[in-house]
């Protein structure tokens, strides 16, 4: 593909004067690597500080708390209390029951419970716009506050919209770009899959994933700029700034094959063990040990769950005004009123959840023969599309830290030696239907004997785990968000 005829090609990002061309000649992996090493590209770092300040600046967003019986186009089931917009679109929040036989679940402390969920069938968009600009591809990426971001203004994608949303159920705005996503054929599709949102909280809750390379000439509009894969991966070390649906999609961006280490000298033992792993056929277990060892877990893993009443479920209280565990829950459901401004809608309102206090996701790696490995949990939540996923090595709630029934791994992680701390930042979670969710992310080398593996656990190399990301169903949240953070280490 070639840029258009029509006009040269336009100036973006403030005025560096750089230009965009038809893609360099290469394995899209390796590009992408020149990405990833490429420190200011279109948008120097002074300037992406200007345009965060600025997006925080002009936040106009207001958030309140108010009554679930009272929120304006939500309708509280006189006999059930479950949740549904009037429109008959969006989402509805209900009860389930689950029951698990041979699972590994989190966390409750009985083979059975009940418990609130965020039940939307309808499948959104994440969508990553990239470009070359003098040889180096960049994201087009937005600011975007969300009424339940740490914070208000956090990093997006390029497109991060709801059916309900780009279809206009609402009778707003339409989303920016979005036809670059409806209609991919205009550009080069690179990554499309369906991929999972948290299992804990929505019920086999999925959103396409996608990232397509234009080279078009794109009008850059207010709130958007071009940054490299470098730049992005700096700010995923920074807290509750780069959001949960950005860093999905940057976590099944296809970055491993052979000639890596032909792009970068790694500085240390531990970045050249995680450039192997990207690279390297070789692997503690093999791909087809890999998927029969998911597929046994899925086989023996007992989860049943089935729709229940909103009111009335076991261990909670519903009142009209919150839906609220009785004792040491995990979260809590609230609704919240929003006013805003540059939205598709300038205001609205709706129920989310609360989780009460921060949890915990990590990776355990570990070299084995010169090729990075990562402790992957084979983990069964009571949304998962398809039973389980591969999940971090420890993913677990606040109310876990304080059970005598702690998960497996978590002492490992959380007392070791600052030095095999490779990666901690604390990050929030979906700011759309989760308010104030937010995880310690950390990623951390196991001592000498940690990370021994029994039946709900494999060490897996990078490049197992992007075998496996084309496909839906396989990696979770948590563990495409810790990849993304592997990502920003390979290419320091």
């Amino acid at each position: 593909m070639t840029p258009s005829p029509r006009r040269p090609p336009p100036v973006l990002g403030g005025g560096t004067g750089r230009t965009c061309r038809a893609p360099e000649a290469g394995p899209l992996h390796v590009r992408l690597a020149r990405s990833a090493l490429c420190p200011d590209g279109l948008t120097s770092p002074d300037a992406v500080e200007a345009w965060l300040a600025e997006a925080c600046d002009g936040n106009r967003m207001t958030v309140r708390r108010s009554p679930l019986s009272e929120l304006p186009g939500w309708n509280v089931d006189p006999v059930t209390g479950d949740l549904t917009h009037e429109s008959g679109a969006f989402f509805t929040v209900h009860g389930l029951e689950v029951e698990h036989r041979d699972a590994v679940v989190p966390r409750w402390e009985q083979p059975s419970w009940e418990q609130p969920i965020i039940d939307q069938p309808e499948i959104g968009i994440l969508g990553l716009l990239v470009r070359e600009f003098d040889g180096v591809p960049h994201c087009l990426v937005q600011t975007k506050a969300e009424p339940g971001n740490v914070g208000g203004v956090q990093i997006a994608p390029t497109v991060q919209a709801t059916r309900s949303n780009y279809t206009r159920v609402h009778r707003g705005r339409p989303v920016p770009y979005l036809e670059q996503f409806r209609t991919p054929s205009r550009g080069r599709l690179l990554v499309d899959v369906r991929q999972s949102e948290h299992g804990a909280w929505f019920l086999r809750k999925r959103n396409r994933n996608m990232v397509v390379e234009t080279t078009e000439d794109v009008e850059l509009l207010p709130g958007f700029r071009w940054l490299t894969l470098h730049r992005l991966h700096r700010l995923l070390h920074r807290d509750d700034l780069v959001n949960m649906d950005l860093r999905s999609v940057l976590g099944s961006l296809p970055v491993s094959g052979s000639g890596l280490a032909a792009v970068q000298a790694p500085a240390d033992g531990f970045q050249d063990a995680l450039t192997r792993s990207l690279e390297a056929s070789e692997s503690l277990h093999s791909d087809t040990e890999v998927l029969h060892w998911i597929t046994e877990r899925r086989t023996r893993a007992g989860v049943r769950v089935r729709r229940v009443p909103l009111s009335g479920m076991a261990g909670w209280r519903h009142d009209g005004v919150t839906v609220t565990p009785e004792g040491d829950g995990p979260f809590e459901v609230v609704g919240v009123t929003v006013g805003t401004a540059g939205r598709e809608v300038d205001g609205w309102s709706q129920p989310v959840i609360r989780p009460l206090g921060t949890s915990v996701a990590a990776f355990l790696v570990r070299p084995v023969d010169g090729v990075l490995h990562v402790l992957a949990q084979a983990l069964a939540e009571p949304g998962c599309g398809d039973v389980l996923e591969l999940a971090p090595t420890v993913q677990c709630t606040a109310q876990d830290l304080h059970r005598p029934d702690r998960p497996p791994f978590l002492d490992d992680v959380l007392a070791a030696a600052p030095e095999r701390v490779r990666y901690a930042a604390t990050l929030s979670e979906e700011g759309g239907r989760l308010f104030h969710a937010r995880a310690r992310y950390l990623i951390v080398e196991a001592a000498p004997g940690d990370g021994a593996e029994h039946p709900d656990f494999r060490w897996l190399t990078l490049r197992q785990f992007a075998a496996l990301l084309p496909h839906s169903h396989y990696v979770n949240m948590q563990a495409r968000t810790l990849l993304a953070c592997l990502y920003s280490l390979a290419f320091a």
